[in-house]
């Protein structure tokens, strides 16, 4: 198999040529742009607990390990833009959903600030939160996927806001907090500094839409055509 970044270089260069409408810049919604910083890496933080939903967290991982700049420098750390890691309560091993064992990277006690945090659906806890609600202060954007909006919700930062969760969990969510509005039938809905995806496969589409802002729809599109992502749920009108 073709290795992604020369799929993507090459993907890069027929959009150079392609005779069509001018390439959208980074942050062409200019209400929601996000500003990668010019050298370095974004780190990502996914918190994940017992349970976690695999393709809450994995499905965001691909989206995020598949982007690459080639305008960003020459080398591959500089190219592919995000640095990826784990957190969870405790280092011990976790078992998440169907079976799967996972050692995180890192604790809430040792982990590096990220600039955005992931938060799948999992067994969380009263310590991840207070993590997530402090980490989120120097963070670009925060985002969760399937039930770990009730995780997101309970730091207060989707307070007035209107966020969504899984289908199945919506009539719960708008019980448990009266303070957020619920928004269904909808892949995500995203502020500023946060976002909610619905369930599942949509937080694969919030990914896209993260790096839409911060790299424009051209990087996002080419990273959806790697990963032969054929759902538009991501793109939002500018």
């Amino acid at each position: 198999m073709m290795h992604r970044r020369h799929f993507l270089k090459g993907a890069a260069a027929a959009a150079a040529v392609f005779d069509g409408p001018p390439p959208s810049a980074p942050g062409a919604d200019s209400k929601w742009r996000l500003t990668p910083p010019t050298r370095g890496r974004i780190p990502v933080a996914f918190v994940i607990g017992p349970y976690a939903t695999m393709i809450d967290f994995a499905g965001p991982w691909e989206v995020f390990q598949d982007v690459m700049v080639p305008d960003r420098g020459a080398s591959h750390e500089e190219q592919m833009p995000f640095e990826l890691f784990t957190v969870a309560e405790n280092p011990g091993t976790l078992r998440v959903t169907g079976g799967m064992q996972v050692t995180p990277d890192y604790t809430i006690e040792n982990a590096p600030p990220p600039r955005v945090i992931v938060i799948p659906a999992h067994r969380g806890s009263a310590k991840l939160v207070d993590w997530i609600r402090t980490a989120s202060v120097k963070a670009d954007i925060t985002l969760s996927v399937c039930t770990g909006a009730f995780h997101l919700a309970r730091t207060g930062l989707l307070n007035g806001k209107a966020a969504t969760t899984h289908h199945q969990f919506l009539d719960a969510f708008a019980r448990e907090f009266p303070d957020v509005q619920v928004e269904r039938g909808v892949r995500f809905v995203e502020h500023d500094r946060v976002a909610t995806a619905g369930g599942l496969t949509s937080g694969i589409d919030l990914a896209l839409r993260i790096v839409d802002r911060y790299f424009g729809r051209d990087v996002a599109q080419r990273t959806a055509s790697y990963m032969e992502y054929e759902s538009r749920g991501w793109v939002v009108a500018t």
